[in-house]
């Protein structure tokens, strides 16, 4: 039973994590009916980002190494830059072919994200970074066998505070309420003076700083960083979205959790071979018995 406790709290920890860019995929459906697949490439420059301003700080004198407030510095930073790379992704890469067939924003989301792992690639070589600790880690809580660690507390504690902050400005800001009138028509948004471009770019921003965000977290336990990091976790985070109901704010951080506590048992009562397997076998579960996902609305056609 410990033993199964232990593993739901480290699935809980990635399921954190997963949730936090199924949430830029989810709004980015939501609001354009495109399934952004260069999100995970944006998670992977998220990272690189943390890791280039937790060197200039510590370049600079800051004591980074084991600091929460210089961490929560690198973090905001890093969303910050992930934010301006979404904007500009959104902007010249999805903006131009807004009235063109999905098949081909498909093909774009494929090109932008190749093309971020081949700049990546370039700009800061092949070989894995290691990203510095910038919390040490220590046990918190120990009931027994069963362990929490300061920095799994970090991700599951930050992944909520987000979560719940995304929740304030969609459901309490008028830039959120934008959304859900882009999302529920843009036609009719637009008609009533909504700026739908700005609707649009802001939702790109606020995904792709999220997805950073989640990549500074997961730095706290998996410290390596390489071009092609953002692909396997940006493929669970879809499938999180799906999971729940892609378009669904709720349905994403539900199937995040589902994701996350998934691959973990089946690594520690199984084979960690089939960690990556159990991602395709929730997803044909999923479009088999319920399309719309756990939390999506059932889709009628007009006659």
């Amino acid at each position: 039973m410990q033993e199964f406790l232990q593993q739901l709290v480290n699935g809980l920890v990635w399921g954190s994590a997963y949730a936090l860019i199924a949430l830029g995929y989810t709004m980015v459906y939501g609001i354009l009916r495109l399934i952004n697949f260069a999100h995970g490439d944006v998670y992977m420059m998220g990272a690189y980002s943390a890791l280039f301003i937790s060197g200039w700080l510590t370049a600079a004198g800051a004591p980074v190494a084991h600091s929460p407030v210089w961490a929560m510095v690198a973090m905001l930073g890093a969303m910050a830059a992930a934010g301006l790379l979404g904007f500009f992704i959104e902007r010249l890469a999805y903006r131009p072919l807004r009235t063109a067939p999905r098949l081909t924003l498909l093909i774009t989301a494929i090109g932008v994200s190749l093309f971020l792992q081949n700049i990546a690639q370039l700009a800061f070589g092949s070989e894995p970074r290691s990203f510095p600790e910038l919390i040490a880690s220590s046990t918190i809580l120990q009931v027994g066998s069963v362990t929490l660690s300061n920095q799994q507390a970090i991700i599951i504690a930050v992944s909520v505070i987000l979560a719940l902050a995304l929740q304030v400005i969609v459901h309490r800001t008028s830039i959120g309420r934008a959304m859900r009138a882009v999302s529920y028509d843009r036609e009719a948004a637009a008609l009533m003076g909504i700026s739908v471009n700005r609707v649009i770019s802001f939702t790109f921003v606020l995904g792709s700083a999220l997805a950073a965000a989640a990549a500074t977290l997961i730095a706290l336990n998996n410290p390596l960083v390489t071009p092609t990091m953002g692909v396997q976790p940006g493929l669970k985070a879809f499938v999180a979205a799906v999971l729940g109901g892609i378009g669904n704010i709720y349905g994403a951080m539900a199937g995040g959790l589902v994701m996350g506590v998934a691959e973990v048992m089946i690594v520690g009562y199984g084979s960690s071979g089939y960690r990556d397997g159990i991602v395709f076998a929730i997803l044909i579960i999923v479009l088999l018995v319920r399309p719309t996902g756990l939390f999506g609305s059932p889709v009628t056609e007009r006659a």
